[in-house]
C-alpha cells in the first residue's frame, strides 16, 4: 500500500486497490455520524476472515480486501480515539488509522494462525503515531526509539502521579516518571518542556517595553564575516608558504616529505627504504633534512608576508 491509501499488489494482481465507494464515504462522514455508519458493517467470524484474506492474497480479489477493511473500521476508530489530546483533529487521526488498517490488509498472512485484528492493531497504531510525529514540530520531539516512547507516554505518566501542572516537573516527579518509563531523567525534563507549547521570539520579555523582545537577547555565536575572511586569508597564506617551501626540495626529498607528512595514510620508513633501495636510517635522515628545509623556507616566506614565524609556519610543520 502506498501513502495515498491504495493497496498495491504483486505481479499476479490487478490494478492497485483503494477503499470501495462505501468505505470512502464512511471515512469522509462527519465524526458525529461516523460511529453509526461503521456499525453497519458486520463483524467477521474466523473462517470468513481467513477465506477473505486468502482471496485477496492469492487471487487479488478487491471485494475481499474491501470487506476485510470495512469490517474492522470500528477497531481503527477505537484506536484513534485513544490518541486524542495531541491538538490534532480526531477525523484526521481516524483517517490515518484507516490507512494503517489498509496496510495491514496488504501485509496480513492468514496462514500464521492469528486473527486479523491482532495483526492490524499494530499497523493502525504505527500509522497514527507517524502522523502525530509528522504534525508536531521537529524541534519538539526526538527521533530515537526512547524519545518517541517518551513523547507518547509522558502525558499518561504525569496523569498517574497527578503532575499535570504547567511548568517544570518537581525532582521527585521526574525521578518517578524516568524510572517508570526506563528513560534518563534529562530526557523527561527536556520532553516535558518541549510539550509545553511554542513561544514566540517576538513576545516581550516583560510587560515593560523597555526590556524588548526575546529575540533581542539572542546571541549569534557564529563567526563574523570579517573574522571568516581574515581566517581564510591566513589559511591561504600558509598554504602558499608551504607550497613554495616544498618546491625547493629535490624530487626524492619531495616524495618522501609528502608521503610522510602530507598523505592521509603516511608511508612507513620500511616501505620507502624498499622503494629507494636504501636503508631505513638513510630514509629517516632524508626525511629529517627535507623537513628542516621546508620549515626554514616557510618561515622566510612568512617574514616576507609580515607574519610572525610562529604564526605563518604551517601547523603541520611540527615534529
Amino acid at each position: 500500500m502506498n501513502i495515498e491509501g491504495t493497496l498495491t499488489t504483486g505481479p499476479a494482481r490487478t490494478a492497485p486497490h483503494a477503499l470501495s465507494p462505501r468505505a470512502t464515504r464512511v471515512a469522509a462522514a462527519p465524526q458525529t455520524t461516523y460511529w453509526t455508519d461503521i456499525r453497519r458493517f458486520a463483524m467477521l467470524e474466523r473462517d470468513q476472515e481467513y477465506d477473505l484474506a486468502i482471496r485477496w492474497r492469492d487471487h487479488g480479489d478487491r471485494s475481499a480486501a474491501d470487506q476485510l477493511v470495512t469490517s474492522h473500521l470500528r477497531l481503527a476508530a477505537k484506536v484513534a480515539m485513544n490518541h486524542r489530546g495531541y491538538g490534532l483533529p480526531l477525523s484526521e487521526i481516524t483517517s490515518e488509522a484507516n490507512l494503517g488498517l489498509m496496510q495491514a490488509v496488504n501485509k496480513f498472512d492468514p496462514d500464521k494462525g492469528f486473527r486479523f485484528s491482532t495483526y492490524a492493531v499494530w499497523w493502525i497504531r504505527a500509522a497514527i503515531q507517524d502522523y502525530i510525529l509528522r504534525s508536531w514540530s521537529l524541534v519538539k520531539i526526538g527521533t530515537t526509539a526512547s524519545q518517541k516512547k517518551l513523547f507518547f507516554k509522558l502525558r499518561s505518566a504525569k496523569s498517574k502521579i497527578a503532575a499535570m501542572q504547567s511548568g517544570d516537573l518537581l525532582p521527585d516527579q521526574v525521578t518517578t516518571i524516568a524510572t517508570g518509563l526506563g528513560v534518563p531523567e534529562k530526557d523527561v525534563i527536556d520532553m516535558n518542556r518541549r510539550l509545553g507549547g511554542d513561544a514566540s521570539l517576538n513576545a516581550p520579555v516583560r510587560d515593560d517595553a523597555q526590556y524588548g523582545e526575546w529575540q533581542d537577547h539572542l546571541v549569534d555565536e557564529t563567526p563574523s564575516p570579517e573574522l571568516l575572511a581574515i581566517e581564510q586569508d591566513e589559511t591561504d597564506h600558509r598554504h602558499q608558504a608551504l607550497q613554495r617551501a616544498i618546491d625547493i626540495l629535490s624530487p626524492r626529498e619531495r616524495h618522501i616529505f609528502e608521503t610522510r607528512f602530507l598523505a592521509e595514510e603516511p608511508e612507513t620508513l620500511d616501505h620507502l627504504a624498499q622503494h629507494y633501495q636504501l636503508s631505513r636510517e638513510r630514509v629517516r635522515q632524508i626525511e629529517q633534512r627535507a623537513f628542516e628545509k621546508v620549515q626554514t623556507a616557510a618561515r622566510k616566506h612568512a617574514r616576507r608576508r609580515r607574519f610572525s614565524p610562529s604564526d605563518a609556519a604551517p601547523a603541520l610543520l611540527t615534529h
